[in-house]
């Protein structure tokens, strides 16, 4: 679960949130959204794809009926399909970083030379296609054999790599000062939109929206407590979002870069970076080496979702097929997002925040007003030692945490669109 939340959410998308939402307020509002709606709407996504186990499309009619389930769940499944194409951009220019600093390094000459090549949408394309094929061909081997076993692989030398530039970074001068001074929150800047993206922030980050979790609860044994799960799964994504702003906010002040250069901004910082750093070839190859694993683990999740959701809801639809029409979809998707980067940013917003907090906010009212998932839910939190007060935590998930996603929603479109 761990190894499908964290990933580019907390390494691409989190800092350039960051810097474009309001810094330091939009932080600390982050951290709450997670603690207060994200981890219990985990929860609920967790009840629902762990007791369904068959995807998307049937963990939505189990709980919305036919026509209404139908709709929402082949919805949610459109989201996820676009999320994946443009993700797969940002996977494949992570993947050519790590494959130039082994191969070149990064200096002050070599960064014009890689910015070059990163600009040519035709070789970016071929890339992504490959990565594309590589990731479906991971989901064919299975779960056991494909996804866990690269996770459990990748995730300590991500984390030991992550640690090392932390502490380098933080010795840059005048670092720690300008680090401090960003995370002073001032909530004049937070209006609607900032809060709306923390908001969506929280729920992408961790792969709710009624698609990853659902379908990755599916594969959870009988014995897997869902509370425990739910908090060390968003333990380990807030962790792994705050490790990475440590080196990277302080690393983009005091090199004088724009916190608000959008989806290109690790792109821009992390060559800068390493070109400083002693051995920064060897800790740059590493990290982002360690970091392409990591985003390609949260690619074959996109792309298990809809083949995972389809191969549930009918039977007759073999596994190899419906990677062969992912694939298909993907090729033509893919283009777009690489020969037109500049529609990632919006499309991102959207569907990487936008339906993802809908997505989930329609799992909550489906589980909270379903008897039998309720009542699921309620015995899991007797059982639990880590939720003792659960008559409080079944109100603030049934009525509470509803009202505040659809407000903020509300008060987005509102600010945004009328």
């Amino acid at each position: 679960m761990i190894g499908v939340a964290v990933g580019l959410g907390n390494v691409w998308r989190f800092p350039y949130m960051m810097g474009s939402y309001g810094g330091g307020a939009f932080l600390l509002i982050y951290l709450i959204f997670t603690l207060l709606f994200a981890f219990p709407a985990l929860m609920a996504e967790m009840v629902l794809g762990k007791e369904n186990g068959k995807g998307t499309v049937t963990a939505f009619e189990s709980v919305f009926g036919g026509v209404a389930g139908k709709f929402f769940g082949y919805m949610l499944l459109v989201v996820i399909t676009v999320a994946g194409s443009y993700y797969a951009v940002i996977v494949g220019r992570v993947f050519f970083s790590a494959w130039y600093s082994i191969t070149y390094g990064f200096t002050s000459e070599s960064i014009v030379n890689y910015n070059g090549i990163l600009a040519q949408s035709s070789t970016q394309y071929t890339l992504n296609v490959v990565l594309v094929s590589v990731a479906l061909i991971v989901i064919y081997l299975g779960i056991k054999d494909g996804i866990e076993r690269l996770s459990k692989i990748i995730m300590p030398f991500f984390l030991l790599a992550i640690v090392y530039i932390i502490v380098f970074s933080l010795t840059l001068r005048g670092a720690v000062k300008e680090l401090w001074q960003f995370l002073i929150p001032d909530f004049a800047l937070m209006g609607p939109s900032e809060v709306f993206a923390a908001l969506g922030q929280s729920f992408f980050s961790i792969g709710l929206g009624g698609t990853f979790i659902i379908v990755y609860a599916g594969y959870m044994r009988k014995k897997d407590e869902i509370p425990k799960t739910a908090f060390l799964t968003s333990l380990g994504d807030v962790g792994s979002s705050l490790l990475v702003s440590l080196f990277m906010i302080p690393t983009i002040l005091v090199m004088g870069m724009d916190l608000n250069s959008g989806p290109s901004l690790i792109f821009q910082t992390l060559p800068e970076l390493f070109s400083l750093m002693p051995q920064g070839r060897l800790i740059g190859s590493l990290f982002l080496g360690s970091l392409s694993f990591v985003a390609f683990l949260s690619l074959i999740a996109a792309y298990q979702v809809p083949v995972r959701s389809i191969m549930g809801k009918f039977d007759s639809v073999s596994k190899l097929h419906m990677i062969l029409i992912v694939f298909i979809i993907q090729l033509v998707l893919v283009y777009f997002s690489s020969f037109y980067p500049h529609i990632i940013a919006p499309l991102d917003l959207i569907f990487g925040s936008g339906m993802q907090v809908f997505g989930s906010l329609l799992v909550i009212v489906g589980v909270m007003w379903s008897t039998k998932y309720a009542d699921t839910l309620k015995t899991i939190l007797k059982k639990s030692s880590l939720l003792k007060h659960n008559r409080l935590f079944l109100f603030w998930l049934k009525w509470l945490t509803p009202i505040m996603l659809l407000s903020v929603l509300i008060g987005y479109v509102y600010n945004n669109l009328l």
